[in-house]
């Protein structure tokens, strides 16, 4: 499936109560502040932390290749009074009006990329959108496989309205030489005698150190550091990095 293609429908109406994870506004409200503004949040999906940062007065603006997720963004951003200015583009594809002094992800969002290829491409969407003296900052991680007692099992929460939510891992194959990782995810709505079930393949592509570094200067980007989440210098074996990127001279 296109990649575009995943975060629609039930899935995009499941992510917000069923997500794992909700990125630390503070590590990119720290590196907005350090980088400069304006700012923009690559995938910035139904928008953390870009509403929090935004609820701060900092000048950030997003980009998301899902509508579905952007409409959910823009319905809270309505519902907290907070203004925003998102864009419904591909990171693969960036064609915005302005250039940033900031650009980040926020959270290892650019392994759903699906291979080198569209990664390269990306990487030149940012060098064209950031400023002369900007920063970019990409998160990346290698995937771990899913625990086989894990397969199957379902985490539910609870809607708005009284539905049960769902989403568990249904199978997983993982391709060492092309460094991906297919999960088949299963999503799953009921309430009352009205039942909704999806299953989608979640694709996650990941890179070497040192074959990310050549993509960036590829890419006209030059790194200027890799470190851990917190920010420490990251260790040669390190499998969550933080890619610090300028514009090659």
């Amino acid at each position: 499936m296109d990649p575009a293609d995943f975060y629609t429908g039930i899935v995009a109406e499941l992510y917000g109560p069923l997500k794992s994870f909700s990125p630390d506004p503070e590590l990119y409200a720290a590196f907005i502040q350090q980088a400069g503004v304006p700012a923009l949040e690559l995938g910035c999906g139904d928008g953390d932390p870009l509403l929090e940062l935004r609820r701060r007065g900092l000048e950030v603006e997003g980009v998301d290749s899902s509508a579905d997720m952007l409409r959910r963004l823009q319905r809270r951003a309505d519902q907290q009074g907070i203004p925003t200015t998102v864009f419904h583009q591909r990171m693969e594809a960036l064609n915005l009006p302005r250039r940033y002094r900031a650009i980040f992800l926020a959270g290892p969002t650019f392994t759903l990329l699906p291979d080198d290829a569209t990664a390269l491409a990306a990487l030149r969407g940012i060098r064209a959108h950031l400023a002369e003296d900007g920063t970019a900052l990409v998160p990346l991680f290698t995937p771990t496989p899913t625990p086989a007692e894990q397969i199957g099992r379902v985490r539910t929460a609870a809607a708005a309205d009284g539905a049960t939510l769902g989403v568990s891992v249904a199978a997983e194959q993982r391709d060492e030489a092309a460094r991906t990782q297919t999960t088949l995810l299963r999503y799953e709505r009921h309430h009352g005698s009205d039942s909704s079930v999806v299953e989608r393949p979640w694709v996650l592509h990941w890179y070497t150190r040192d074959g990310f570094q050549e993509l960036t200067a590829a890419a006209g980007l030059t790194v200027t550091a890799v470190t851990d989440p917190h920010g420490k210098p990251a260790p040669a074996d390190a499998t969550d990095l933080h890619f610090w990127l300028r514009a090659a001279d």
